[in-house]
């Protein structure tokens, strides 16, 4: 196993918001997501590990057991540690439906969690003001996360939304919350979401965050979502990273049913 090295020479950062071991799992669970490590392969010896991380190697043991536990790797006594042959990737379909990320995370038997990037209250610019149908200026509260499914980045996630809407967050932890349930909790149900969807490659930025190498393929979804009144309630753009994630959708002739009665609307975990 050789792990792929960012433009430090250290694909670990002491800098990064999450411990040091949970950045190894992470990353070893990432390559196991993409298909660099596959189930029955071995790992690098210990020593080799710890230098390629630039950790020691009670923080690569804490790592390497956290991972026995999921049931991603086992260990062979005096032989080393492999990928489990039932590993599964966490890069599943997404439905073609609009349900938050914690909904869908759930569903799927996954845990999600999120490292908050950013939080605050700030004016409408003109873009936003134009999308969302209200006067520049207007308070929206701007969220920002990194979202992860089982401890494995997924992606980014920046969203702005009313903050009429959403009421008075202070003291909200948005490192587990859901923006849905607490729309929900005001009476509020997101129904529908117009998006598009384009492929980028990650900026050094967006990499680093995501644990992937600068230039690797993400998928950029910008959403407008819409509540039952056909009002604007949140803007939103995510940046998938491009092998952990799946979109199912459909298509259909003119004249066929719209959809298929199960699965309404379009799209994404979110929220």
């Amino acid at each position: 196993m050789t792990l792929t090295h960012d433009s430090t020479g250290a694909p670990i950062k002491g800098s990064y918001p999450e411990p040091l071991w949970i950045q190894a799992v992470q990353l070893i669970r990432g390559q196991i997501d993409n298909g660099t490590l596959k189930p029955g392969m071995r790992l690098a010896p210990e020593r080799e590990l710890c230098q390629q991380l630039g950790i020691s190697r009670v923080t690569l043991r804490k790592a390497l057991a956290k991972l026995v536990e999921d049931g991603v790797l086992s260990a062979s006594h005096g032989r080393g540690w492999y990928v489990s042959k039932g590993a599964k990737a966490a890069g599943k379909e997404w439905p073609n439906s609009l349900e938050s990320f914690s909904e869908t995370a759930h569903r799927m038997g996954l845990t999600p969690t999120s490292t908050l990037l950013r939080a605050e209250q700030v004016g409408a610019s003109l873009d936003e003001a134009e999308l969302l149908l209200i006067a520049p200026g207007t308070p929206l509260f701007h969220l920002e996360r990194v979202r992860l499914l089982d401890d494995v980045p997924i992606a980014l996630d920046a969203t702005a939304i009313l903050v009429a809407q959403l009421g008075d967050v202070t003291g909200t932890d948005f490192t587990t919350a859901s923006l849905y349930e607490l729309l929900r909790e005001r009476g509020i149900e997101p129904v529908r979401a117009d998006a598009t969807i384009e492929a980028k490659s990650a900026s050094p930025h967006e990499a680093e965050l995501l644990l992937l190498e600068s230039g690797k393929p993400l998928l950029v979804m910008r959403q407008l979502a819409f509540d039952e009144l056909n009002r604007p309630l949140f803007t939103s753009t995510i940046r998938y990273v491009g092998d952990r994630y799946r979109l199912k959708t459909f298509f259909a002739r003119s004249g066929s049913p719209a959809q298929p009665a199960d699965e309404p609307g379009i799209i994404r975990p979110h929220g």
